[in-house]
């Protein structure tokens, strides 16, 4: 196979990769249906350009018919350069919407100097969004958080706020009036580094505000693309236990009735195995650590 034929080859590979796993993760969790109207919030970088470009290929062959308006909101920062995405869209045929609001002077008005603005500009952004989102009659708005984004927080949730706690790949808005989705929520970075790289996008750099980085999420990071690196398939092992919960093995009493456990002589199937006598033991967890019951990378020091 020539050189050329070959990079073709992974290009396609890639592609149909991501398809899979988006494809996976909108079923799963029914995150598009017939008739819906999906806004995709751009913001010029590598994930949201692979998330709108992936549900546009999705939606070609699709069983279903749904409608994809990209939506940018244009926050004023210093340096934005405000012709790319309208130019990019154009190019690609899609409808979009830019919307211009100066978040940017909010925000460095009420953060002090040196410290994240983070936290403001998300708030900020997300109660335009929604109003977006009503305005253009949009029934999901898709975000482009992908797999490490999730993980990433899950850590920070229990390194520092003591909570067994993600980032949904759904949810309901806390007024009921929104639905938000995560469609790359099984995707790995390193793909989306890789497809920005085939498909060229123009990405805009994500430091234009000035705003000092979120030291502990880079912390989080590093930390995953370590255990990676020393132990392969560790970080997919940590993502798939976000999928198999079993509240009776942990301590949280509003996840489970611990106080009015008692001893029953017609407990069965399925209710007996989830609080039952592997909760005593830990046989599977050493079998799953030597390697014996499962394939895996499980270190019983974490």
């Amino acid at each position: 196979m020539s050189d050329i034929r070959k990079v073709v080859f992974e290009e396609n590979k890639l592609e149909k990769k991501l398809c899979r796993l988006v494809g996976q993760a909108i079923g799963d969790f029914g995150m598009i249906e017939d008739g819906d109207k999906v806004m995709v919030c751009l913001s010029g970088g590598k994930d949201s350009y692979a998330m709108l470009d992936i549900l546009l290929k999705l939606r070609e062959r699709a069983p279903i018919d749904f409608e994809i308006v990209a939506v940018n909101l244009d926050q004023k920062q210093p340096g934005f350069p405000a012709e790319i995405l309208p130019n990019y869209l154009k190019a690609l045929g899609v409808q979009y919407h830019i919307e211009n609001q100066d978040t940017y002077s909010i925000v460095k008005r009420v953060v002090p100097e040196g410290k994240t603005t983070c936290g403001l500009c998300s708030r900020l952004r997300r109660g335009i969004l929604y109003r977006v989102a009503d305005e253009l009659g949009a029934t999901k708005i898709a975000l482009g958080h992908h797999r490490d984004d999730i993980l990433e927080t899950l850590m920070l949730n229990m390194f520092f706020a003591g909570k067994l706690k993600g980032m949904p790949p759904k949810l309901r808005s806390d007024d009921g009036k929104h639905i938000v989705i995560r469609p790359l929520a099984y995707v790995p970075e390193k793909l989306l580094e890789r497809y920005a790289v085939d498909m060229n996008f123009p990405i805009i750099p994500c430091n234009l505000c000035g705003s000092q980085p979120n030291l502990q999420r880079g912390a989080m990071k590093e930390m995953l693309r370590e255990w990676e690196k020393k132990h392969p398939g560790r970080v997919e092992n940590l993502f798939r236990s976000m999928h198999h919960i079993v509240p009776s093995h942990l301590m949280d009493g509003e996840a489970f009735d611990f106080k009015n456990l008692e001893i029953s002589t017609e407990l069965s199937g399925i209710a007996a195995r989830s609080a039952g006598d592997k909760a005593i033991d830990e046989t599977e967890i050493d079998e799953i650590a030597c390697g014996t019951l499962i394939q895996g990378s499980y270190n019983p020091s974490l």
